[in-house]
């Protein structure tokens, strides 16, 4: 019989009674003994030993690999975590946060879901406060207050309650307005307010910009985010350039850009060049340089939301620690988490619903230098207050969207399985009647009824029982209630009353809400684009809108007449 190992027992019984004499009996016969005798059985221990141990090894080895592989992989574990606890850490004191007072841009309020709309103004801060501002932006400054600076970029970025759009309205830097009393708590600047340029109100700390920008537009301002001339070098840099297209050759001797007709990826110094020409675009002011501004963070958002930016752990990190560096914010978004939490909010919305826009104005009849609101500028105003979309498609994506479970359940309940006892809590004789008929009429069940209020109520109010808050949603949303309207109760059944806040009509509406602003008028001669339009170039100006060596020139003459000025990128 063969060997597991290669090696026969004949063989090696032959060898082994060809070297031991056998024992014989006393009659000198062979000794009786096992079968295969002495031999054999050392031959059989030493075979099982062979067996037992090369079959023991590999057991012995697999386990010693899986305590090496246990071990290595609680090192990584622990390295990581460590390493991720570091970055967290790190990146959180990178972040700069300034306290606004509350309610200095107003309050925001929930819709029928509980959703809320998010309102940041994005400020651009021409201080030069240290030596890379310095040496960017010319001239220096050493405070580390906004005492003495300007908001030469001023945008608020609206973000939906469902998330499905976006808008972002420029307010010229040139724009007149009241700037009201406010005092910085850091640097104790102080103003009693006065009329001048809203730009100015950055000198008194960001929450007094925030408060001008909410008294010109009434648009609740929930955050502010402040970037600096060395801040937009940082960001540009992390997502590896931003792609930018101008239509001619222009040559902008203030701000120093200098690019040749077409498309040019712009990083560092190019990219802020870009950014702050004002004499470059449009018609040589602020104006034109708001729709370059739209363009070049139309193509940074496609940037970041790229599989080659958003998949790559290396520039994740590159962009997220550049972010916290460049940044100042409030400190309603002063940590890392709240920070992902916006951006995540922001990532919802899809390229081709986020609208750009700028304000509309007019001259100042005091000054041409200078622009105040146009008539149009109230309807995009109300527009944004009122979290109505700009996309041509917004009545379409409103009704479909499903952002939250909450919507859904709440599209899962029919009109016609909920029934409303509607109750008059006014001195209005006929109020619940009116708004019964109105449910009636919109599919509700023919059980809605009507009746008195126990007391009058200032306020009204939808009460609903346990586990018939989607039902309540689906009220709400048809009359227009937010969501501070509803309210649960031990008591099964909707109960509808209405309040002094409602006199008339049949959808709801405070002194604070505005109706429906007209989207068409909104965005007429705001210069609106959207995100996903990649293929749009800046319109250098054609007007003489620069200097060189004592001659006005356009920006494309200026252009040709520097041939010797290397071009800002290729």
């Amino acid at each position: 019989m063969s060997d597991p190992w290669g090696e026969t027992s004949g063989r090696a019984a032959t060898r082994d009674r060809s070297t031991v004499p056998h024992q014989r009996g006393a009659d000198g016969a062979p000794a009786h003994r096992p079968p295969g005798g002495r031999a054999a059985a050392r031959q059989a221990a030493r075979s099982k030993g062979r067996q037992s141990g090369r079959r023991a090894k590999p057991v012995a080895r697999r386990k010693r690999l899986a305590r090496i592989a246990l071990i290595t992989v609680s090192a990584l574990i622990l390295v990581t975590a460590g390493a991720g606890a570091w970055l967290w850490q790190h990146l959180n004191g990178n972040i700069k946060s300034v306290a606004i007072d509350d309610g200095a841009g107003g309050k925001e309020k929930a819709d029928a879901f509980g959703r809320t709309p998010i309102n940041i103004l994005v400020i651009g801060s021409d201080g030069r406060n240290n030596a890379a501002d310095c040496k960017l932006g010319g001239g220096c400054g050493s405070a580390s207050s906004t005492v003495g600076h300007n908001a030469d970029v001023e945008m608020v970025v609206h973000v939906s309650a469902d998330r499905s759009n976006a808008t972002v309205m420029s307010v010229p830097r040139d724009t007149m307005t009241q700037v009201p009393a406010c005092k910085d708590p850091d640097s104790s600047q102080a103003t009693a307010g006065y009329y001048g340029q809203i730009n100015s109100a950055l000198q008194y700390g960001p929450a007094c910009q925030v408060k001008t920008v909410h008294a010109l537009t009434g648009i609740t301002v929930d955050h502010f985010v402040m970037l600096d001339f060395s801040g937009v070098v940082k960001m540009s840099d992390a997502v590896g350039g931003v792609s930018v297209c101008v239509s001619d050759n222009v040559y902008d001797t203030y701000s120093h850009l200098k690019l040749a007709k077409g498309t040019h990826t712009l990083k560092g110094e190019a990219a802020l060049e870009f950014v702050r020409s004002r004499h470059g675009f449009g018609d040589g002011s602020d104006l034109g340089r708001t729709v370059s501004q739209h363009l070049f963070l139309s193509a940074m958002i496609r940037k970041f939301k790229s599989a080659g930016t958003l998949a790559n752990p290396a520039k994740v990190y590159s962009l997220a620690d550049a972010a916290t560096k460049a940044l100042t914010v409030d400190t309603g978004l002063g940590s890392v988490s709240k920070l992902v939490d916006l951006a995540t909010d922001l990532n919802k919305v899809p390229s081709k619903r986020m609208t750009f826009t700028t304000m509309q104005t007019g001259a100042d009849p005091a000054n041409a230098n200078r622009v105040v609101p146009a008539a149009g500028a109230k309807s995009l105003f109300a527009a944004i207050a009122n979290d109505q979309s700009l996309t041509a498609d917004s009545s379409k994506k409103k009704a479909s969207a499903s952002p939250s479970a909450t919507t859904s359940a709440a599209a899962t309940v029919p009109a016609s399985e909920v029934a409303v006892r509607v109750e008059n809590g006014t001195t209005i004789s006929g109020r619940a009647a009116v708004i019964a008929n109105a449910l009636i009429a919109k599919g509700f069940s023919p059980g809605t009824s009507t009746g008195n209020a126990p007391e009058q109520s200032a306020t009204t109010k939808l009460t609903y029982g346990p586990g018939e808050k989607a039902e309540a949603q689906t009220v709400a949303s048809a009359l227009g209630l937010s969501a501070s309207h509803l309210t649960q109760s031990s008591e099964s059944g909707l109960t509808l009353v209405i309040g002094g806040d409602w006199p008339s009509g049949t959808t709801y509406s405070s002194s604070a809400s505005a109706a429906p602003a007209d989207t068409h008028a909104a965005v007429s001669n705001a210069n609106a684009s959207t995100a996903d339009e990649s293929k749009t170039c800046a319109k250098v100006s054609p007007y003489k809108t620069v200097v060189l060596n004592g001659v006005a020139m356009t920006p494309a003459q200026a252009y040709a007449a520097a041939s010797s000025k290397k071009d800002s990128a290729p």
